[in-house]
């Protein structure tokens, strides 16, 4: 997974939430779904929360996080 691969997922746009990474489509932060699994929420209990966010996204997200620390081992 590559940048190209999260364009359909998250952007950046000044106009929106002054530049916050948000999931396309929505202005809910990328920041919103790493503090809920941080605090220990499922995806489902986040989607829950946030249901302009697919669940397609939210596991993108979680995949390209994954990818970036296998490759830093």
């Amino acid at each position: 997974m590559n940048f190209e691969d999260l364009q359909g997922v998250i952007h950046s746009d000044p106009e929106i939430m002054g530049g916050t990474p948000v999931f396309v489509g929505t202005r809910v932060p990328l920041q919103n779904l790493i503090d809920a699994l941080e605090g220990g929420e499922s995806i489902d209990e986040f989607l829950e929360g946030f249901p302009s966010v697919r669940r397609a996204q939210a596991i993108a997200v979680i995949e390209a996080g994954r990818l970036k620390m296998l490759e830093l081992v």
